[in-house]
C-alpha cells in the first residue's frame, strides 16, 4: 500500500486531530496509507525554537517515508498557500516524489489576485503595484508545474491519484 504524505494548512484547524482522521479514511477508501503530521507527538519536554525544529525534522522523516504527497493549496490567510506546505511541495518535488495538490480555486491567477492589465495589453498588477504571472495557471508557475494540480476536495484528489498513481 503507498503512503501519501498529506500536506497542508488542516494541522491549524480547531479539529485538526479529528480532520486528520478523516483524511487518513479517505486516504484508506482510496488504497493509500495517509501519514499526517500531527501522527508525530512531541516530547513534553519541549517548547519555543526546539520544539519547532523537532516538528520540522519529524514532518521531513514522514515526507521520506512516503511514496506521494497530497497537498491542500488552498488560499490560507492571505490570497496564496501556506507557506511551510509550499516548503513541503518543494521537498518532496526535490526528492523526486509525486505531488498531487488541491484547490478549490481555479481560476488563474490573474483573476484570483484582482489584476488589472497595464495599458496597451501590457502585465497585469497587483494592488500594490506587483507583476502577477498571467500563464492561466491557478496557482504559482513553480507549483503548478511540479505538481498536479486537482480542483476540487481532498476525496477529489485522492481519487485523481488512484486512477495515476
Amino acid at each position: 500500500m503507498k503512503k501519501i504524505y498529506l500536506a497542508g494548512f488542516d494541522v491549524f484547524r480547531p479539529d485538526a486531530r479529528q480532520w486528520g482522521e478523516t483524511l487518513k479514511v479517505l486516504c484508506s477508501k482510496y488504497g493509500f496509507e495517509g501519514l499526517y503530521p500531527l501522527d508525530n507527538i512531541p516530547p513534553r519536554s519541549l517548547n519555543g525554537p526546539e520544539l519547532a525544529l523537532w516538528i520540522y525534522r519529524a514532518n521531513i522523516a514522514l515526507i521520506r517515508q512516503a511514496d506521494l504527497v497530497m497537498a491542500n493549496l488552498n488560499a490560507f490567510r492571505g490570497a496564496e498557500p501556506d507557506s511551510g506546505t509550499v516548503f513541503e511541495v518543494g521537498y518532496a518535488t526535490a526528492l523526486g516524489k509525486p505531488v498531487w495538490a488541491y484547490t478549490s480555486d481555479g481560476r488563474p491567477l490573474v483573476q484570483q489576485a484582482a489584476a488589472i492589465r497595464q495599458p496597451g495589453g501590457g502585465q497585469y498588477i497587483d494592488t500594490q503595484g506587483y507583476t502577477v504571472e498571467d500563464f492561466g495557471l491557478n496557482l504559482n508557475l513553480m507549483i503548478a508545474s511540479s505538481a498536479r494540480v486537482v480542483v476540487g476536495t481532498a476525496e477529489d484528489c485522492l481519487a485523481d491519484m488512484a486512477g495515476q498513481a
